[in-house]
């Protein structure tokens, strides 16, 4: 590793009842990393994350964030070490509006950290800003995406994990997001991206892992992957 562990898990397996869907995976990510997890549906990327974070209980193996060993641990007890999710779907309170949203979960980081507050999140998403007083319901699809990447930044997480991305977003607003993306990169938190783009995603990371199968098919730097696009696009069947 080029830079020391954040998140770290290894020889990690996973099942949904008797379906065995990971198969023996190392996966790690740096601090201020950005990884991009790719791979063809029902490959095992959101499995992967869920297990990561604890949602999945039928898991063996190691998993380690910032040095604690969570392998057995729940997802608050995951969440408090620093990482942030973003789920597919969103996961945001409807019947709240959106500064209930984001108040709900403000809070210290590790270590004390306060750098993301309201004001810093609704400079980040102005569009947010216009719509304070709105429920989680009456939002777009892509403002609630934003709202839910503004509520995990409220968290001053050490990690933000980022379950496809972009899906579902108008165009427009799938531009906006990436540009988030792009700017939280920038601010030295380290992030886990899931999105079916993968020239984006190339683009935006620092290292690809990818999954074929529930197991690690690939994974290396993103540069070598943007010089080598046809392997990519091999594994991925695009």
């Amino acid at each position: 590793m080029s830079t020391p562990a954040l998140i770290e898990a290894t020889a990690l397996h996973a099942w949904y009842g008797t379906s065995h869907v990971l198969r023996d995976v190392d996966f790690h990510v740096g601090v201020g990393e950005t990884v991009g997890l790719l791979g063809r549906n029902g490959m095992g990327k959101s499995t992967l994350l869920r297990t990561l974070l604890g949602h999945v209980t039928q898991r063996q193996g190691t998993i380690r964030v910032a040095g604690r060993d969570v392998s057995r641990a729940r997802p608050f007890e995951v969440a408090r070490l620093g990482i942030a999710y973003v789920p597919e779907g969103r996961g945001i309170f409807p019947n709240l509006s959106v500064r209930e949203n984001l108040v709900m979960a403000a809070r210290q980081g590790r270590q004390g950290r306060a750098d993301w507050d309201e004001a810093r999140v609704l400079d980040l998403f102005p569009r947010l800003k216009e719509r304070l007083s709105h429920g989680g319901q009456q939002l777009s699809g892509g403002e609630q995406q934003m709202l839910s990447i503004g509520r995990a930044l409220m968290t001053n997480p050490d990690c933000l994990i980022l379950d496809e991305a972009t899906e579902g977003l108008a165009p427009r607003i799938v531009h906006e997001i990436w540009q988030v993306i792009r700017t939280i990169r920038g601010t030295g938190i380290a992030s886990v991206v899931v999105d079916r783009n993968y020239r984006q995603v190339v683009a935006h990371a620092d290292r690809l892992v990818v999954l074929e199968k529930g197991c690690v098919a690939a994974a290396g730097p993103a540069a070598g992957f943007a010089s080598d696009l046809a392997t990519l696009q091999r594994l991925l069947g695009v």
